[in-house]
């Protein structure tokens, strides 16, 4: 099969593979759309992924047309969404319910090959068959939802909250619309990007601006997020922060990020400083949200690309073009 892969730090290439084989409990799914996100990203950069070659693409959906010993569903034919998560259900953080925190933390398309591929193979238990009226291909949102959903696990979001996002790409637009769904009073986004701007007013946020400075809020906001990964937006992101608010850092950062902290202020405001890692126990309750249309998929997806055109589909997503791409194998 042809699949993409990442044999070095900054190399990928599209080349010719063994087709995969399911084992005992797994299924092998023929991808119909595979999503990239920052993740993806970092692992071009050398970063995540414990080891290179690697097939990358963990958001990810399609139709199962193998399966391996013991697995009792999904059925050949059957359209799954999957999550990549690939917990050790043994070490000390999987037997206290943390498995996103797993001391052998894996993860389809991060540690064994992924879905930029014609088929991947994953976990029977993984897969999450679609209703009739979601188009597979839409389906790889799922898993970014997925993550958006235990975003909102982790802050516990309360009624009438001013709630401030850095960032109105595919992520920062999910944690947009959860926000209005669960009582936020007002929702803005700051971004430098102008095209994601409009998106973001396009789904109806409060306010879009490129700095929270035009925003007349002297009091700071009860919630602030951050979904760029980007030191300088998460410098001015947790001084954005109400007296008894909480901020949340959700984008994914390089490892050599930095940012500076005044502990006087987080003891005398009362601020809470949380992040949020993966997904956990979230991914069932993504593929409803989605099947009940909490997102436009239209909307969400700005390109969807073949497989052959997956470098460029990196340095357009790269390059902050566009919102979520799909590639499509």
């Amino acid at each position: 099969m042809k699949a993409a892969v990442i044999s070095a730090p900054g190399v990928v290439t599209i080349e010719t593979v063994d087709d995969p084989k399911p084992g005992p409990g797994e299924v092998v799914v023929q991808v119909a759309a595979c999503g990239l996100c920052g993740t993806d990203l970092h692992i071009l950069q050398g970063e995540f992924a414990p080891s290179l070659p690697i097939v990358p693409g963990h958001e990810f959906a399609g139709t199962v047309v193998a399966y391996g010993p013991g697995v009792r569903g999904p059925a050949i034919g059957d359209r799954v969404a999957v999550d990549p998560s690939l917990y050790c259900n043994a070490c000390h953080y999987c037997r206290i319910g943390r498995n996103n925190l797993c001391e052998r933390y894996a993860a389809i398309g991060v540690t064994v090959p992924g879905a930029a591929a014609e088929f991947a193979v994953a976990p029977a238990a993984n897969c999450v068959r679609l209703p009739d009226h979601v188009r597979v291909e839409d389906a790889a949102l799922i898993e970014p939802l997925s993550c958006a959903v235990r975003g909102y696990d982790v802050l516990r979001a309360q009624l009438a909250s001013s709630v401030l996002i850095y960032g109105s790409g595919t992520m920062g637009l999910m944690m947009m619309e959860l926000a209005k769904r669960t009582g936020a009073v007002a929702v803005d986004m700051v971004d430098i990007n102008p095209e994601r701007l409009r998106t973001a007013r396009t789904l109806g946020c409060t306010h879009a601006v490129g700095s929270a400075d035009e925003i007349d809020r002297p009091r700071g906001w009860d919630l602030v997020i951050d979904a760029t990964g980007n030191e300088r937006a998460i410098q001015d992101a947790i001084g954005r922060v109400a007296r008894g608010g909480t901020y949340l850092q959700f984008g994914v950062a390089d490892y050599a990020a930095r940012a500076t902290i005044e502990p006087y202020r987080i003891y005398n405001r009362e601020i809470t400083i949380t992040g949020s890692m993966a997904v956990l126990h979230s991914y069932e309750r993504a593929a409803q949200l989605f099947a009940a249309g909490v997102l436009d998929p239209d909307v969400f997806v700005s390109d969807r690309l073949p497989l052959t055109d997956y470098a460029a589909a990196m340095e357009r997503f790269r390059a902050g073009r566009g919102r979520k791409i799909l590639v499509t194998p």
